[in-house]
Order: structure tokens, then C-alpha cells, then sequence
């Protein structure tokens, strides 16, 4: 699931200062090779990691590289226990049946972020704010960071 929401600025300080407050002193576990996954898939990114079906006509199959990818993205987000108690807490700010404001995208079997990722390339996702599709921005950061994501998005 991937979820955009607006909620009010003083309650995205709650929710940081209280995730700040909640870190422990132990250090994040980074994903080993970052930089040389980014290197492989910008040597990819201009390949399709799809193909046909040979079994299915009008349907399209991962390839290797597909599975890889998303792999990659996979052991980029930061699952550790501190990050996943703020996205709790992010998400019990929405109700649960959804409002005006609110967008979520949920893919069987998928991540919407690793589609996303897919269709952009390494470097328009580099350019993203937050890190692999996760961040929390309070309205100033949304006004500052709303242009290169435009720009990264190719949007006008």
C-alpha cells in the first residue's frame, strides 16, 4: 500500500518529535550495497525488464531483472521498528473508510512505490523527496520540495 495524505502541520511536529523522541541509540541497518544496486539499475532503466507472454497473448511476464528490482527497492525501505511505529502512527490520523484528501494505492502482489520507481528511472526517484517513496512533510517542505518532485514526476 502507498499512501498520500494531508493532515495539519503542527500534527506532522507531534508525529516527528515523538518518533525523535521513541529513536534508540542503535544505528539503522542501510541496505549493504545501495550504490551498486542504483549503478545496475541505471544500467537497466532504459530496458524493459518485461516480456510478452508466450502462454498469455496481450499479457506481459517479469523477467529476471524485474524480480531484482523490486528486490532492490524492497531492501531499501527502512522496515526497522522505529520507522515502522511512525508510519503507524501517520496512518491512525486517516479513518480507515477515507476522506477528501486522501489517496491510496494498493497492488496485489506489487508495491505502487516499485511500479512508480520502475516508470521513472533511479535518477527521477533519486530526486524525490524522503527516502525509497517514504516521507513526512510538513507544508513549508511541501511548498520547497513540490518542484523537483514536479520535475522528477514530469509534470506541468
Amino acid at each position: 500500500m502507498w499512501v498520500v495524505g494531508v493532515m495539519p502541520d503542527e500534527k506532522v511536529w507531534d508525529l516527528l518529535r515523538a518518533a525523535v523522541q521513541d529513536l534508540s541509540p542503535v544505528p539503522v541497518s542501510v541496505p549493504r550495497d545501495v550504490s551498486g544496486g542504483l549503478d545496475w539499475w541505471r544500467g537497466k532503466a532504459r530496458e524493459s525488464m518485461f516480456s510478452e507472454s508466450p502462454t498469455s497473448p496481450g499479457s506481459w511476464s517479469a523477467d529476471e531483472d524485474a524480480f531484482r528490482l523490486s528486490a532492490f527497492l524492497d531492501a531499501c525501505r527502512d522496515d526497522s521498528e522505529h520507522v515502522e511505529a511512525l508510519r503507524d502512527a501517520v496512518m491512525d490520523q486517516f479513518p480507515s473508510d477515507g476522506e477528501e484528501g486522501l489517496f491510496v494505492a494498493v497492488a496485489r502482489k506489487a508495491s505502487p512505490f516499485s511500479a512508480l520507481a520502475y516508470a521513472l528511472g533511479p535518477d527521477a526517484v533519486l530526486r524525490l523527496p524522503g527516502w525509497f517513496g517514504d516521507f513526512l512533510l510538513d507544508a513549508e517542505q511541501v511548498r520547497a520540495q513540490l518542484p523537483v518532485a514536479e520535475e522528477a514526476l514530469g509534470l506541468t
